[in-house]
Order: structure tokens, then sequence, then C-alpha cells
């Protein structure tokens, strides 16, 4: 939120007007919902759910015009084969979009890649825009992916990197995104 705010610039978007930061790719190495204590102060535990149960579940789920759980899996399972064979790749890789899909329906998350570097199961994720005030709603349950993916390979779970082309704050969020700023 921080980034956005410091490197933002006035944008325009479907659900209203943004500001809209520079790239950014950082990693996280842990979150959970449980051990955070900015996720347990400002979270909001129902979207949460919601969110974990776009990425784990087939089904697309209202409000959401796609399922990352049902983009994810097959391909994942793929990936993890993958590693089983070729534990040193590189090319387990998955896409997350699909040609000629409505425009409005075009998923956030439009890449994954796992690798096992140092006995850890390594994730990055590529995000082509991502709201900062609300992302955190995909970074736990991506990284509950992950860690399901490094026990099935019995590996221990590394860092996940994710990369944002586009991170932005709606001016509608900007009194909730100023209140956590200043903790």
């Amino acid at each position: 939120m921080r980034h956005v705010q410091a490197s933002g610039a006035p944008a325009d978007d479907d659900r209203g007007p943004v500001i809209e930061g520079e790239a950014a790719l950082f990693e996280i190495t842990d979150v959970r919902w449980d051990d955070d204590p900015i996720l347990l102060r400002y979270g909001d535990a129902a979207k949460h759910a919601l969110y974990t149960r776009k990425f784990t579940e087939a089904d697309i789920i209202p409000p959401f015009k796609y399922s990352y759980g049902q983009r994810l899996t097959p391909q994942l399972e793929w990936a993890t084969t993958l590693l089983r064979a070729k534990p040193y790749s590189k090319s387990a890789w998955v896409s997350l979009t699909r040609p000629g899909e409505p425009y409005d329906a075009v998923p956030c998350l439009a890449a994954v890649a796992v690798r096992i570097r140092e006995g850890a199961l390594m994730m990055t994720a590529s995000f082509r825009s991502q709201n900062a005030y609300t992302c955190y709603l995909n970074y736990v349950p991506l990284r509950d992916v992950q860690a399901g993916i490094a026990r099935d390979l019995g590996l221990d779970c590394g860092p996940l990197r994710v990369f944002v082309d586009v991170p932005h704050l709606y001016l509608a969020d900007l009194t909730q995104v100023e209140r956590i700023a200043r903790h």
C-alpha cells in the first residue's frame, strides 16, 4: 500500500478511480491468516473464507467471474509431476489466462511457477494487476497452495515470489489504507 501511495499516479478502472503504482517484485517468506498481527487486526475473515474457496474449488463462486481452483489445480498437478521427474526443472510454469475469454473475466493472477531449490519448493506468482489494499486475500490462499505442493513432494516451503505489473489502490479505500499504513 505504501509503495502505491509513494509511486502512484491517478488512473481509471472499471470499478472507479485508482492510484496506479510502479510494477513491484518482492518475496514473502511466510504468511498465515492466524499468525499475522496486521491480518488479525485489519483482515476481513469473511472475504478470507471466500477467497480461499476461489483458490481451492473448481466452481465459480459469486461475485467472482472465474475460479483459480479450476485453473490452477490441473496445471499444478502437471507441474508437480514434472518436478517429481525433474527436480531441477525451471519449466514448471503455468498460465491462468485463456485466449478469447471475456474482457471482464481475465484473471488478475496470470501465471504461477514452482521450482525446487535448496530442498524447498519456491513459488512465483505473476499478477497482471492487483489491489494493494486486498492483496493479502490472494497471498494467504496461494501460500496454502504452495505448502500443499511442498507437502506432496516431501519438501519444505520456500519463499513466495510475487510480481505485480500494475499494483493499485481504489480512491474509495484510501481512508482504510491510511488507517492500516499508520500501524
